[in-house]
């Protein structure tokens, strides 16, 4: 007599749970964070309202102010998505002629390295000074100069990181540099890519808040925040920052999701859906 074997009643763990369980967490840290800025900060430490105001002061003051928030926020982050596809795109194009050219980036390396080592502090005035204080194109700038060195680093690391039987490969059926570029290079090094492009749109909004700091227009993010902080408004410059922290995320989201959809052929990819 013949049995045959039930099929198993173990239900798998649907994707909404696993989601769940992974940002769990983060979630309950935030929670915990939000309820230690309201409570715990003000009336057991006594943290000082120009230091830390109350959370929900805050959270008042952003929706009293949403509408001047919003548009200084979205001024600010066009300057940061501007800089960051200028400073990315020359990034991703002299990673592509260094690693075509190896003595080129021997002589260019070195310099691209004390371009990066120069502090945004000092160079944003100069910025200013060459492109006009209330002009968006000095903070364009100084958002470019901060994204440029991480992704020229990252994509040039991938586009040497081929393997050699990969190359050899290549070379059995007689590709060419554009070919072996086109089909190895570029796509080995995407993954590298993105990992960059997540860290240059977090850096892209720090320099364009940071850039309006030293002059720049009045609907801009970083000059509400200054003024406001000069005004002692401490709680409308907070609530700017959430504006600021909201944008970066969404930034950074952004990027990520592009990086699933462009690398789903990738196992990393795969292997985390």
């Amino acid at each position: 007599m013949s049995t045959t074997a039930s099929p198993p009643t173990a239900r798998p763990t649907s994707q909404a749970g696993r989601r769940l369980a992974e940002w769990a967490p983060a979630i309950v840290v935030f929670a915990i964070g939000i309820l230690a800025w309201q409570w715990l900060l003000p009336d057991v430490l006594h943290v000082q309202r120009y230091l830390l105001p109350r959370f929900s002061d805050v959270t008042s003051s952003f929706w009293h102010e949403r509408d001047t928030l919003w548009s200084a926020g979205w001024f600010t982050f066009k300057e940061a998505v501007y800089g960051f596809l200028l400073g990315s795109s020359l990034a991703f194009v002299t990673a592509l002629a260094l690693a075509r050219w190896k003595p080129l980036g021997d002589a260019l390396m070195p310099y691209c390295i004390a371009a990066n080592a120069v502090p945004i502090i000092a160079f944003a005035p100069i910025a200013n000074a060459w492109f006009g204080l209330l002009s968006p194109w000095s903070k364009i700038v100084i958002v470019a100069v901060l994204c440029f060195f991480p992704v020229l680093v990252n994509t040039l690391r991938g586009l040497t990181s081929v393997r050699p039987e990969s190359l050899e490969l290549m070379r059995s059926y007689a590709a060419g540099q554009t070919t072996v570029f086109r089909r190895l290079r570029i796509p080995t090094s995407l993954p590298f890519l993105f990992s960059a492009l997540k860290v240059a749109c977090v850096l892209a909004m720090i320099g364009a808040v940071v850039g309006d700091y030293f002059g720049g227009s009045t609907t801009a993010l970083g000059v509400q925040i200054q003024s406001s902080v000069a005004l002692a408004q401490y709680e409308t410059a907070w609530a700017a920052i959430v504006v600021a922290s909201i944008l970066g995320i969404a930034f950074y989201a952004t990027i990520a999701a592009v990086e699933r959809y462009a690398l789903r052929w990738h196992p990393s990819t795969r292997s985390s859906r």
